[in-house]
């Protein structure tokens, strides 16, 4: 196929652009640089079956393919609160360009959401048919209702146009290809543990995560892609291991062999203190299982990093 995948440049959409790739895809990259490194695909950029486009998601565009998937929105907490304004209107503004674009050309559509739009959960582990518990005015808003309303987007182009839609909510994802200033908290710790700084953990360190290994996301984007059930999610995909932050700290020193100690500063206002995901439909309808350990992916990522990382 050639597919065109927004916000091909960040983390997930470049790891995505070399699967396709290597799968025998087409890959057309649009990206506008804000948050995606031309770092990250400087790989491909010999590689005659791709092509990288300049250009912001919140434009309309005209661009012939045979699926798109749409990642493009910042995605960690500093980058997307940098300007709320532009986060929302890459939400909305830009799955309605997506949505007119796979119209236009009756092409199917894989969105990847977010578990931020369960916000600050009352039910755990979160199913897809928990509706959530987001607030609609808090710093964090920006995404988790950008996030929500582009969901309800695609559903309503998918009834009132028929146009075939996938949407995936993810959880946390690490991995290479992260930057380093990223803001989330995987980057955070492997970079402050191998700088030798103090490894920064918001509140009590009691609040609990999940870490999907980026191949496992990947891996259950591609089956999703692959589905011709007609199945539309939305759809859990993370790793559904959890731990609290404090405990993850630890790891991260443990694997980078630092010095670093912990320190614990205030939690930030609409924090979510639970987050993981139930993973009981993924697994029954796209036979979807997260293989890779997090001391391995772990490994991995503190590898990667240990190339990039200026200390």
């Amino acid at each position: 196929m050639r597919v065109l995948v927004t916000g091909g440049a960040g983390f997930i959409g470049s790891n995505l652009c070399g699967r396709l790739l290597n799968e025998g895809h087409e890959v057309l990259c649009l990206d506008n640089f804000y948050t995606g490194s031309k770092n990250n695909i400087e790989e491909f950029k010999n590689n005659a079956a791709f092509e990288a486009i300049r250009r912001d998601i919140s434009e309309p565009f005209n661009i012939e393919a045979d699926f798109i998937i749409n990642l493009a929105c910042p995605a960690s907490v500093p980058h997307y609160q940098k300007d709320p304004l532009k986060t929302m209107k890459d939400n909305v503004y830009g799955i309605f360009n997506v949505m007119e674009n796979a119209r236009r050309l009756k092409i199917p559509v894989l969105h990847t959401s977010t578990s931020e739009v369960y916000g600050s959960p009352s039910v755990h582990p979160q199913p897809e048919n928990y509706n959530g518990n987001v607030n609609p005015v808090s710093i964090r808003s920006c995404y988790d209702e950008g996030k929500r309303a582009a969901e309800t987007v695609m559903f309503d182009y998918h009834r009132q146009y028929g146009t075939d839609i996938k949407v995936i909510r993810v959880f946390n994802t690490y991995g290479p290809k992260m930057l380093e200033n990223d803001g989330r908290v995987v980057s955070n710790f492997i970079v402050q543990a191998l700088r030798g700084e103090d490894l920064t953990v918001y509140g009590d360190g009691k609040q609990t995560r999940s870490f999907c290994y980026v191949s496992d996301l990947i891996d259950g984007i591609m089956l999703f892609i692959e589905d011709k059930s007609g199945f539309t999610g939305p759809v859990n995909m993370g790793n559904n291991y959890e731990f609290t932050i404090a405990d993850f700290a630890k790891l991260v020193l443990s694997i980078t062999g630092s010095k670093s100690k912990i320190k614990f500063i205030e939690l930030p206002k609409d924090d979510p203190i639970q987050r993981n995901p139930d993973l009981t439909l993924a697994k029954k309808t796209l036979g979807y299982n997260p293989k890779v350990s997090i001391e391995e992916g772990l490994k991995k990522t503190v590898e990667y990093f240990k190339k990039v990382v200026k200390r």
